[in-house]
Parts: structure tokens; C-alpha cells; sequence
């Protein structure tokens, strides 16, 4: 029986960050994919059923990830995927507007890999 690999989600517009989250979930065996805009992270989520959780980044252009939090919760193959917040933004109300946008997690940047890892246990 082949068994399917639950995959991490990366969507953040700075190639930077995709590469060093990239680097670090894979030495931990995590399997990433990643995409540089909330609508490439939809396209992939549509086409792809082994995604077990979204790791979204708040400060984009185009689409900021409270937007696409709120997008996904109007898919019905999108919404029970949960997203964690990953963002620059450490200001005090800052995780309960992320978490109150629909993220069951979050993380700040500089991303803390071993508090990331601990959230990502939750859902892979």
C-alpha cells in the first residue's frame, strides 16, 4: 500500500524566506512546497490533496495573507486546510488578529524552527 506524504504549504512573495523555511523543514524530513503568491498557493492547493498544513505569510503584495485566509474559507476544498500565520508583524494583538482571521497558528519572523516544528506536529 503506498502511503501518501503529508506536505507543507510555504506561500510567501520573499524567495529568501521560502528557501532558508525550505532548508530547515526538509533537514527536519518535512516534505515543502511553495508558492510566491496566495494565487499560486491556491492553484497548488487545488491540484494537490496532500497538503497538510499552510504556512502563510501576512505582508504580501497583491493578496495579504488575512485576505487569503479569508478566501480559503469560501472553498470547500480549501477551508479544512489550517494555515499558520508566519509574520514580520510581533506586535502586541497581532496573533489574536491572526488567529481571529481564521490561522490556527502562528509564528513571528526571525522563525523560531523548533516552536515551528512543535505547531506543524499538530497537523502533519
Amino acid at each position: 500500500m503506498e502511503v501518501k506524504t503529508k506536505k507543507i504549504l510555504i506561500i510567501d512573495d520573499d524567495s529568501r524566506n521560502i528557501f532558508a523555511l525550505k532548508a530547515v523543514l526538509k533537514a527536519k524530513k518535512f516534505t515543502c512546497l511553495s508558492a510566491s503568491s496566495a494565487q499560486q498557493g491556491f492553484d497548488i492547493l487545488a491540484s494537490d490533496k496532500d497538503i497538510a498544513v499552510v504556512l502563510m505569510d501576512m505582508m504580501m503584495p497583491d493578496m495579504d495573507g488575512y485576505q487569503a485566509m479569508s478566501e480559503m474559507k469560501k472553498h470547500p476544498e480549501m477551508k479544512s486546510v489550517p494555515v499558520i500565520a508566519v509574520t514580520a508583524q510581533a506586535m502586541v494583538g497581532d496573533k489574536e488578529r491572526c488567529i481571529n482571521a481564521g490561522a490556527v497558528g502562528y509564528i513571528s519572523k526571525p522563525v523560531n524552527v523548533d516552536e515551528l516544528v512543535l505547531q506543524l506536529k499538530n497537523y502533519i
